[in-house]
Formats: structure tokens, C-alpha cells, sequence
């Protein structure tokens, strides 16, 4: 297996850091720091080298660090890395907004040489991550359920996000024709034809990838104290795609599209599909639905579920992957903060870890790097 780790991180006008660097000598990396200090958006950071938005999904012009309106709007992070394939420096970042105006556009270079988009950083990192966003998770919206699996999928397949957009923007493209009653049934057909394909495309990889990591949290069993969980995805594509061969299922959402072209017209979306798909997850110990759980069994079954994915994505793609884990041990108890370390230490990859508290992070002894977060600074703790 080949881990994912970053030897030296640096951060240019990246939110609350002027500039910053960061050389981190161990596989567990901790920043401690008081809260609103930046811990969080040295993760985010991070996450901008991987495949994707990042773990906050913000919008690019708005990272900038604009603290006493010094800032033109630009910003840049970069990373020597070790990974799948060797060395390599990674960096991402926007340029100053022109005097024209217009949306800010990242750019992505490996090696200091330009690459069409983030998605070629997925060829050296894989990344996993876990924040305090993702609590709500089993209790709130589908939509949030569905992003976080396609995440899981991404740190799988690379290329998945950019199938999931080309979905999305098929889709978009239908419900705009449909908005004209006149509209060329031709022109229909061609993109229904083209949302078909996108869609079983991206069915078939969740479906795969759900296959992998149920398999891998059933063996995981009573091994760990986080506790295991039964998954499945409520979306009739998906499963049919167990089970039926990909043309067969293209052709039925095909004709489904074509024969609810007056009912999606009238509502003003496509009202069936993968984008719509829903993960469902079960508490496994007392067999009952995760949102029904208590917010302690949410937060641990959460955790058991990070774990058995990286784990799954090494076995899958040969690839240890990193992890961000932001305030991931604030509310667990001695006994499984000291399991989560010792887990951690297992998967053999670079973990990095934040918290305000510094006592929280004992029980990991000499494995932990720690770092002091504040005032736009990160420096190794004496």
C-alpha cells in the first residue's frame, strides 16, 4: 500500500493566513488551537488537493483572506506531497479578479505545471474527511446524504464528481427545454439519450463502490468499539444495476424520460433519476435506523463508517488514504479516543486531527505531532 502524506504545507492569503507553512514530521498530525483560531481552514486547505470543492464547498472568491481589506482576492495553497506516484508539489489558488469582473476561476498545477483541474491531483491523493457538518447527516436532507456518499465514491474514483456534474447539468438542460411547450422532440430525444448515459454511469460506480464498503463495515463486526453500520441506497437505479445489465437499464430511464416528459414539464424538475437516490443506514448493534439513534451512537457510528471507507479505499486503489478528521474527538471518551488512535495508526496513512483541547489528544502519547494554531500562524508545540 502506498500512503498519502503531505511533507510541507504552505498557505498564501488562504482565509484567516497571511502566510503560513507547516513541515510535518509524523503520521498523525494535531492542531490544537482555540476556537475561530483557523484549524478548520488548514483542513480546508488541504482538502483543495484533492478532486472536488473541498470540505466546505465555498465558493473560490470568497477564501481569500481579506483581513484590514489588504487582500486583492487572490490566494494559493501548496503542497510537497509523497503518494502514489512518488514527489510531486501540488497547488491550487485564484488569481486577483480582473478589472472586467467575472467569476474567479481555480487554477491547478502539479509540479508547476498547469493541469486542465483538480482532478488530476486525485492520481497522487486520496482524502477522506470528517467535520462537525456532517452530524446532522443521518437526520437531515437526502441531498446531503447523496453529496456525502459521492464523496465516498470520489475518493474511489476520481473522475466521479465530474460525471456527477455532467449529470446535473444534462438534467438542467431537459428541464430548460421543457419549460418551452414547442419544444423539438429531436433535440429532447438527443439529450435524454446523452442523461441516460450519464446517469447509469454514475449509478453503476455507487452501486459498486456500496457493494464494497458494506462488505468491508460487515467485516469490521465486533473488532472495533466505533460501531458498525448496514447500508443501502434507496434509488431504483442502482439496484437494478445489480442485477440488469447497463443497456438494458439505460433504455428503461430512457423511455421513462421520454414518457414523463409532460409531468416533469409541469414541475419544473426531473422527478426521477440517480439524483434523487438516497443513502439509508442502520444502526447495526440495535438494528434500528441511524436517525433514531442518539446523537452519541450517530457521532460514533459516523466515525466506524470514515474508518471502514479509507479502509476501502486502500483496498481498493492500492492508495492509503489521507484523512482530515476536524474536531473528531471532542465528545468521545478516553477508551475510544485511545481505540481511534490506535486504529488510525493501522491504516498506515498521514492523519491529520484538530481540536481546542490538547488534554483530548493523550492518549495518542509520542504517535502525535501537535501543532499551535493562532493568529495566523501554525508552529510546533513545545
Amino acid at each position: 500500500m502506498i500512503p498519502s502524506r503531505i511533507l510541507r504545507l504552505s498557505l498564501t492569503e488562504f482565509r484567516s493566513y497571511h502566510a503560513a507553512s507547516v513541515r510535518p514530521q509524523s503520521d498523525l498530525v494535531v492542531l490544537v488551537g482555540p476556537n475561530g483560531a483557523g484549524k478548520t481552514n488548514c483542513l480546508e486547505a488541504i482538502s483543495l488537493l484533492a478532486p472536488g470543492r473541498g470540505l466546505r464547498r465555498a465558493r473560490f472568491e470568497d477564501i481569500a483572506n481579506r483581513a484590514g481589506d489588504d487582500g486583492d482576492g487572490s490566494w494559493a495553497v501548496s503542497a510537497e506531497v509523497e503518494g502514489a506516484l512518488g514527489l510531486a508539489t501540488l497547488g491550487t489558488g485564484i488569481d486577483a479578479p480582473s478589472a472586467e469582473g467575472g467569476n474567479a476561476k481555480r487554477r491547478a498545477r502539479i509540479d508547476r505545471e498547469a493541469v486542465s483541474s483538480a482532478s488530476a491531483f486525485g492520481e497522487h491523493l486520496r482524502m477522506v474527511w470528517l467535520t462537525p457538518a456532517m452530524d446532522g447527516l443521518f437526520t437531515g436532507p437526502a441531498s446531503e446524504r447523496r453529496r456525502f456518499f459521492d464523496r465516498l465514491v470520489l475518493a474511489i474514483d476520481k473522475d466521479h464528481s465530474s460525471r456527477v456534474s455532467a449529470l446535473e447539468r444534462s438534467l438542467r438542460s431537459r428541464n430548460r427545454l421543457l419549460e418551452d411547450r414547442n419544444f423539438d422532440p429531436h433535440w429532447c430525444e438527443a439529450i435524454e439519450r446523452e442523461t441516460a448515459e450519464l446517469a447509469v454511469a454514475v449509478a453503476a460506480q455507487r452501486g459498486h463502490t456500496l457493494r464494497r464498503l458494506a462488505g468491508m463495515l460487515a467485516a469490521r463486526g465486533a473488532t472495533s468499539v466505533f460501531p458498525s453500520a448496514r447500508i443501502t441506497l434507496d434509488g431504483w437505479m442502482e439496484n437494478a444495476l445489480m442485477s440488469e445489465p447497463a443497456t438494458a437499464v439505460e433504455d428503461r430511464y430512457r423511455d421513462i424520460l421520454r414518457k414523463s416528459r409532460l409531468l416533469d414539464a409541469a414541475a419544473g424538475r426531473t422527478l426521477n433519476g440517480p439524483h434523487l437516490t438516497d443513502l439509508h443506514v442502520i444502526y447495526a448493534p440495535k438494528n434500528m435506523p441511524a436517525k433514531e439513534a442518539s446523537t452519541g451512537e450517530q457521532k460514533a457510528l459516523l466515525i466506524g463508517l470514515i474508518l471502514a471507507h479509507a479502509s476501502l479505499v486502500a483496498e481498493m486503489t492500492g492508495i492509503v488514504p489521507l484523512l482530515l478528521l476536524d474536531e473528531v474527538v471532542a465528545h468521545l471518551d478516553p477508551r475510544r479516543r485511545a481505540a481511534l488512535f490506535d486504529e488510525l495508526a493501522t491504516l498506515g496513512g498521514q492523519v491529520w486531527m484538530t481540536g481546542a483541547d490538547p488534554a483530548a489528544f493523550a492518549e495518542a502519547g509520542s504517535r502525535a505531532e501537535r501543532f499551535d494554531v493562532e493568529d495566523g500562524a501554525i508552529t510546533p508545540r513545545g
